[in-house]
C-alpha cells in the first residue's frame, strides 16, 4: 500500500503512521517530497483494510499498488529517481557513461585504460576483479589486488569505480574500494546477495539475467529496495534468444518499457548485448535514442590479448568516437552527457 499524507502533516503524524504500519507486520518506506510525504507499507497486505491507515490523523489517502514490485514501481514514486554518484548524477536529463576493461589484468593496464576513458568522456570506471567465468580454467580475476588497482585509478582520474560482487562474503572487502557494486547477470536472482546489498548502502548496478523477464528484473531490484537501499540502477545487457549472429540479443524494447514501469535509472550494456566491438557504437546510439540514462562499455588498449571479452571491447580511440556519436544523439532527443569532473576536483 501507498499512504499519502496531507501536505501539512506533522512529523508526529508521520511517525504514528509508521508505527501503525509496523503493528500490521509491514515495512514502512518513507519518501519525503517537496509538498507531501508518501509512506510505502510493504509486505503481504492482502488481509489488511486500507481503512486501518486512512483514518489516522494526517493521512490524505491510501492506494494499493497493483504491481508485485512495490518500491520499484512508478505507482510508489511517479518522478524519476536521480542519484548523485561522486561527481555526476544518473537518472535525470544527463546521460552517464561507465567504461573500462572487462577484467583488471595488471596495474599498468588499468591505469592506462582509466586515463584514456576519462580523457574521452567517461564518468566512472568499470573493472572486474572477481570474474564469473563459464569455464573454471578461464581467468578468474585478481581479487583484492585488483581492488587496490581500482582505488589507485580512482585517485589518479577522479572517477568513481564499479566492480562486480559475486557473493555476500565479498561485500565487506569491496566496500573499502568500490563506489558502485555491480550484480552480474548470473547473480540477478541470487536472493541472499540481493538482501545483503539492501543493507550495504552503496549504489547497486543490477544487470538483467540472460533469460530474465522485465518483471523478474524489477522483482530482483525490489529485494535491494526492501532492504533499505534506494540507489539501484537497472542494466539491460542483452538476453539469450535463438539468434546466434551476436552473443546476446539487445532488448532495446526493455529501455522504454522499464522507464514506463519504474522510477529507477536504466542503463544499457552494448558490449555484452552484442558481443562484437563492431556493433557496440550502433547499439549505444540506439540505447540513448530509446531513453537510456547511461551506458556501461568495455574498453581495452589491446583487445586481441585481453584475458576476457576482448572481442567485444572497444579500443580507446573507438570509445572516444562512440562518446562523440552518443553525445550527438543525446542532443537530438533533448538530453546531454553529464559533465566530466577533473581529477583535481576529486
Amino acid at each position: 500500500m501507498m499512504i499519502i499524507m496531507h501536505p501539512g502533516a506533522s512529523r508526529q503524524q508521520v511517525k504514528d503512521v509508521v508505527v501503525c504500519i509496523k503493528d500490521q507486520g509491514l515495512s514502512p518506506h518513507i519518501i519525503e517530497g517537496v509538498e507531501r510525504t508518501v509512506i510505502g507499507a510493504v509486505g503481504d497486505s492482502r488481509g489488511i483494510s486500507p481503512d486501518v491507515f486512512s483514518t489516522l490523523p494526517g493521512v490524505e489517502s491510501v492506494v494499493r499498488i497493483s504491481h508485485p514490485y512495490k518500491l520499484a514501481s512508478r505507482e510508489f514514486k511517479a518522478e524519476d529517481s536521480v542519484f548523485p554518484l561522486d561527481g555526476f548524477s544518473i537518472g535525470g536529463k544527463e546521460i552517464a557513461i561507465i567504461a573500462g576493461p572487462c577484467s583488471v589484468e595488471s596495474r599498468d593496464q588499468l591505469l592506462e585504460i582509466a586515463q584514456a576513458v576519462r580523457q574521452a568522456g567517461a564518468h566512472a570506471l568499470r573493472g572486474g576483479v572477481f570474474k564469473p567465468r563459464t569455464s573454471p580454467y578461464a581467468f578468474q580475476g585478481l581479487g583484492e589486488e585488483g581492488l587496490e588497482y581500482l582505488a589507485e585509478a580512482r585517485q589518479l582520474t577522479g572517477m568513481p569505480v564499479v566492480a562486480e560482487v559475486m557473493s555476500v562474503a565479498q561485500i565487506e572487502a569491496m566496500v573499502k574500494y568500490v563506489d558502485i557494486l555491480q550484480v552480474g547477470a548470473r547473480n540477478m536472482q541470487n536472493y541472499p546477495l540481493l538482501r545483503a546489498l539492501g543493507e550495504a548502502r552503496l549504489p547497486v548496478l543490477l544487470k538483467r539475467g540472460m533469460s530474465a523477464t522485465v518483471e523478474e528484473l524489477l522483482m530482483s531490484a525490489e529485494y535491494i529496495l526492501a532492504g533499505g537501499n534506494d540507489r539501484v540502477i537497472l542494466c539491460e545487457r542483452g538476453i539469450r534468444t535463438f539468434e546466434t549472429a551476436t552473443r546476446n540479443t539487445t532488448d532495446i524494447n526493455a529501455v522504454p518499457v522499464l522507464k514506463s514501469l519504474t522510477h529507477l535509472p536504466v542503463i544499457l550494456d552494448p558490449s555484452h548485448s552484442t558481443g562484437y566491438f563492431e556493433f557496440v557504437t550502433a547499439v549505444a546510439r540506439a540505447a540513448v535514442a530509446a531513453g537510456a540514462d547511461g551506458l556501461i562499455v568495455e574498453v581495452h588498449s589491446d583487445p586481441a590479448h585481453a584475458l576476457s571479452d576482448g572481442h567485444q571491447s572497444l579500443k580507446p580511440e573507438m570509445f572516444s568516437e562512440m562518446v562523440r556519436q552518443v553525445e550527438a544523439v543525446a542532443a537530438a532527443v533533448g538530453r546531454c552527457l553529464a559533465p566530466v569532473r577533473n581529477a583535481a576536483q576529486g
